[in-house]
């Protein structure tokens, strides 16, 4: 693969994804014989197997020695008094980065066609897992897989999907993304992902264009049109349980911020539309998710909706 990872690639491969695969059963290589997700709708994304290479506890820097500016966003997590930023233009060419923070092994994931970042706790079953990028599709969101079981794992549904590990759950860990002059001054104790990891690629330039604000999907996706795809959403569920999504244009109508009940628990969800990031507050059993609006809505289509009490219509229930 061009060590440049063209912004063009996914763009060649997407025309041939219906027909990707001629063994449908092993794209990329992983079985999906006992998939508890349609098999059909599994599609190639473009690269192979670790074509996008997941980083393995690449160095860090203080804050001092950082080489990024205020204005770049990070995911930003902070465990026993450690806390680390995972800035996105490295995301973006490598979508997961198992680390170590403390003594808690983590999986930094992050799909830039959903622009969902998660982290999740690498302990499974008593067994520390790694990752690596799989190459594949589900929703048009990243299937990653752990290199132990080799098991396919849906990124959004946090769970295996295929293999002896499928059923499986992570465990999510509340991250905040921010920009990362927000998130040093909130910790400035804090690391941050070096430039140095080892591979070649221009982490000032997003291979996938201005694909972030434009209305293209480039994977075939169940289309909640109410709002534009790649509004940002944050999601709020319960595991098996209800869902509700908190598009950022309603949060800014309903004058930024608002306190509500969630599955009977006080939440308090926020949105800053000059600094396009959500803030919130809900207890720990609750799951919390930021992404596009097509990709909350394609994987939690019953999930209700928050919308300001302007937008309503009469008899409407928010």
């Amino acid at each position: 693969m061009d060590l440049r990872f063209r912004t063009a690639f996914f763009v060649a491969f997407a025309l041939l994804a219906a027909d990707a695969d001629a063994s449908p059963r092993t794209p990329n290589g992983f079985s999906l014989e006992n998939a508890s997700i349609p098999s059909e709708e599994i599609l190639r994304g473009g690269p192979e197997r670790d074509g996008i290479p997941a980083l393995d506890h690449p160095p860090s820097v203080s804050a001092a020695e950082s080489p990024w500016p205020d204005h770049e966003i990070v995911v930003g997590i902070e465990i026993d008094g450690v806390a680390r930023a995972y800035p996105l233009s490295i995301l973006v060419w490598h979508e997961l980065v198992n680390d170590t923070l403390g003594s808690r092994p983590v999986l930094i994931s992050y799909c830039p066609l959903c622009g969902t970042a998660m982290v999740f706790d690498r302990r499974i079953g008593g067994i520390t897992r790694r990752f690596g990028v799989s190459g594949l599709l589900y929703l048009s969101d990243m299937l990653l897989f752990d290199r132990e079981t080799e098991s396919l794992w849906s990124q959004i549904r946090g769970e295996a999907v295929t293999g002896s590990s499928r059923g499986q759950r992570f465990s999510l860990m509340r991250s905040r993304q921010m920009s990362w002059g927000d998130w040093k001054r909130l910790q400035p104790a804090t690391q941050v992902l070096s430039k140095q990891t080892g591979h070649r690629r221009d982490y000032g330039k997003s291979p996938y264009g201005d694909y972030a604000t434009n209305e293209r999907l480039i994977f075939p996706v169940p289309l909640d049109r109410r709002y534009h795809p790649k509004t940002p959403t944050l999601g709020l569920r319960e595991v098996d349980g209800a869902s509700r999504a908190y598009p950022a244009v309603e949060l800014v109508r309903a004058g930024g911020r608002i306190r509500e009940a969630f599955a009977g628990k006080p939440v308090s969800v926020a949105y800053d539309g000059d600094a396009q990031i959500f803030q919130f507050e809900a207890p720990p059993e609750i799951e919390v998710v930021e992404g596009y609006w097509f990709a909350w809505m394609a994987f939690h289509p019953e999930s209700t909706v928050y919308r300001a009490p302007a937008a309503r219509t009469e008899g409407e229930v928010p």
